[in-house]
C-alpha cells in the first residue's frame, strides 16, 4: 500500500538517521556546496521538508546563520528536530499563508519529488521566491531521472526513450520504498529531468544561477549530467520586488 508522504515519514522517523548515514557522502557533499554558495552576510535559513533538522543545523552552523526555521509536516520527524529551531508544522503546499524573508531557503534530498502534481511544485517554488530576500539563494537537489551511474544504463535508456516517444508529466513518477526493521514502507515520488526542472523554475519566476551534478554514491562533483543527481542554486527572477 502506498502511503501519503507525511504518513510514510512518520514511520521512517525512528530510522531516518540511519538512512541518512547510508548516503552520508552525498548528503555532506551537497551541504558543502551549499555552504560555499551562501552569500556573505546571510543571517536566516528556511529548510523545507527538514526531516530531523540535522542537515539544516549543520548548514546554518557552517555559514554562520543565526535564524533557523524548519518546515516539517511529519509529527514524528518533528520530535527529533533541534530545540533551538523555530518549527513550521505544515506542508510545503501551505507556504502561502506564511510571512517572512529568508536569506537562504533549502529543499533537499528530493523533497520536491514528494509534491504532486506538477502545478503544486510550481506553486511551492513560487512561494520560495516570495519568501526569499532580495539577495537570497534557494537550494534544491532532486533525483535525476537520467542518472545512469545510479540507475544503470539500460534503465536510463528506457526512460529516455519513453520520454521521447510519449512525453508526459507522469513519466517521472516512481514508488519510493524503505526497509524499516524488516517491514516495507512505500510512498509516491517523482524523479526529474534537467529540462523539466528548468520549466518548473521558469514558471515560478526563478532564475537558475548554478547547477551541480553530484554522484549519489561517492558525493563527488561530476561534469556530465548522467553521472549524478542535480543540485540547483536559484534566485528570484530579476525585475521582481519583495
Amino acid at each position: 500500500m502506498l502511503l501519503d508522504p507525511v504518513a510514510a515519514y512518520d514511520r521512517v522517523a525512528p530510522v531516518y538517521a540511519r538512512l541518512a548515514a547510508e548516503r552520508r557522502a552525498y548528503i555532506e557533499a551537497v551541504e558543502r556546496l551549499i555552504a560555499a554558495e551562501i552569500p556573505p552576510g546571510s543571517r536566516s535559513l528556511l529548510d523545507v521538508g527538514a526531516g530531523d533538522g540535522a542537515r539544516a543545523r549543520r548548514i546554518a552552523e557552517a555559514a554562520g546563520l543565526r535564524e533557523l526555521v524548519l518546515l516539517e509536516p511529519s509529527p514524528a520527524m518533528r520530535s527529533y528536530c533541534p530545540a533551538e529551531a523555530a518549527i513550521w508544522a505544515m506542508r510545503a503546499e501551505d507556504l502561502g499563508r506564511q510571512v517572512g524573508s529568508f536569506d537562504v531557503i533549502t529543499c533537499l534530498w528530493n523533497v520536491l519529488g514528494h509534491i504532486f502534481p506538477s502545478a503544486a511544485r510550481v506553486e511551492v517554488l513560487r512561494q520560495f521566491g516570495r519568501l526569499a530576500s532580495a539577495s537570497g539563494r534557494i537550494f534544491i537537489d532532486v533525483n535525476h531521472r537520467y542518472n545512469a551511474r545510479h540507475y544503470g544504463a539500460v534503465a536510463t535508456a528506457v526512460r529516455v526513450l519513453r520520454d521521447w516517444v510519449s512525453p508526459r508529466e507522469g513519466n517521472g513518477d516512481v514508488t519510493v520504498t524503505w526497509n524499516i526493521e524488516g517491514r516495507r514502507c512505500s510512498t509516491t515520488g517523482h524523479v526529474f529531468t534537467q529540462r523539466e526542472f528548468a520549466r518548473l523554475a521558469e514558471s515560478a519566476d526563478l532564475h537558475v544561477e548554478k547547477r551541480f551534478v553530484v554522484d549519489y554514491a561517492s558525493g563527488e562533483t561530476r561534469r556530465r549530467s548522467w553521472e549524478g543527481n542535480l543540485l540547483y542554486v536559484l534566485r528570484r527572477a530579476t525585475g521582481r520586488s519583495g
